[in-house]
C-alpha cells in the first residue's frame, strides 16, 4: 500500500495519529473476535486456524505484527470430534502503527470480569 493513506480525507482534521492508531487497532480486535469467533475447531486444527487468523489479519493496512493463541481447553467436544473457538479461549496480540505511532492492542479472557476484553495494551510515538 505504500506510505500514502489515501483514506486520510475521509477523516476529521482533529483526528490525530494517535486517534487513527488507536482507531485501528479497534477496528482489527473487533474483526477478529467477530470473524473467528465460532470457527469449528479440533486441538489438531488449533495451529492451523492460529495462523490462517493471523495471515488474513497481517494483510490489513497498518498491522506491523498479530500474534493469535487459541488456549487449551476449547470447551466441550461434541459427537463430532470438535468444538468452537469463543471468546475464553481467542488470545490475541496486534501491533499497529500509523505514522509516527504504534499501538499494541490486547483481547483476552479476563477471568475476574468473566468477559474476552479488547484493551490497548501500549501506544508510543
Amino acid at each position: 500500500m505504500g506510505d500514502k493513506d489515501v483514506t486520510r480525507g475521509f477523516f476529521g482534521r482533529e483526528v490525530s495519529e494517535r486517534d487513527r492508531a488507536i482507531f485501528e487497532a479497534g477496528i482489527k480486535l473487533g474483526a477478529i473476535y467477530h470473524q473467528f469467533v465460532g470457527v469449528p475447531v479440533s486441538k489438531e486444527s488449533i495451529p492451523l486456524i492460529e495462523r490462517a487468523i493471523e495471515k488474513a489479519v497481517s494483510c490489513q493496512p497498518y498491522v506491523k505484527s498479530v500474534e493469535v493463541k487459541i488456549k487449551e481447553g476449547i470447551g466441550d467436544v461434541n459427537v463430532y470430534g470438535y468444538s468452537e473457538v469463543s471468546g475464553r479461549n481467542l488470545s490475541v496480540r496486534l501491533v499497529v502503527e500509523y505514522g509516527a505511532v504504534k499501538v499494541t492492542a490486547r483481547l483476552d479472557y479476563i477471568p475476574e470480569l468473566n468477559y474476552p476484553l479488547m484493551f490497548i495494551e501500549k501506544v508510543e510515538g
